[in-house]
């Protein structure tokens, strides 16, 4: 199998994430190469899924969402896990929800501005529809935050 991207294609996506609105001929510019050509593999890179969009990264800590924590939940059977997802996101501190396997059947990844903000968080979760249990943790610290370009280098490299 081929890897999904080459080394060029690492480059626009490392640069693109660096400086989101460096724009294309500015990108062509520093890259060395036709404007067109960084045009045409950034829309194969979308139209892959590879890159999801060019909005900018917030950080919840400073909209005033200090405290970050990870929350396991366990479903009511037979209810399914897309009706609580879709539960889920009419919460705004829950910013992530994934489907998991081991003893829990989601993990969400929720903010709060303080730790007893993050009690009325946790309220709101468990009473949706569809949760019997919650479980939480508190992130203490950043350790390595969200990150995908060693993936991009990794795929370019194959």
């Amino acid at each position: 199998m081929t890897a999904p991207i080459d080394a060029l294609d690492a480059r626009i996506v490392e640069l693109f994430a660096a400086e989101p609105r460096v724009g294309v001929l500015e990108a062509s510019r520093r890259l060395g190469v036709a404007r067109g050509t960084v045009q045409a593999r950034l829309d194969r890179l979308a139209r892959t899924g590879v890159v999801r969009g060019y909005g900018p990264e917030i950080d919840p800590a400073a909209l005033g969402y200090a405290v970050t924590a990870f929350v396991t939940l366990q479903l009511a059977q037979g209810g399914g896990h897309d009706p609580v997802a879709a539960r889920l996101a009419a919460v705004p501190e829950v910013i992530e929800a994934h489907t998991i396997t081991g003893s829990a059947d989601m993990l969400c990844r929720v903010v709060a501005r303080s730790n007893r903000d993050l009690q009325r968080v946790i309220d709101m979760i468990v009473d949706v529809r569809g949760v019997e249990r919650a479980s939480t943790v508190i992130s203490l610290a950043d350790q390595i935050r969200h990150r995908t370009l060693p993936l991009v280098r990794a795929a370019a490299r194959g």
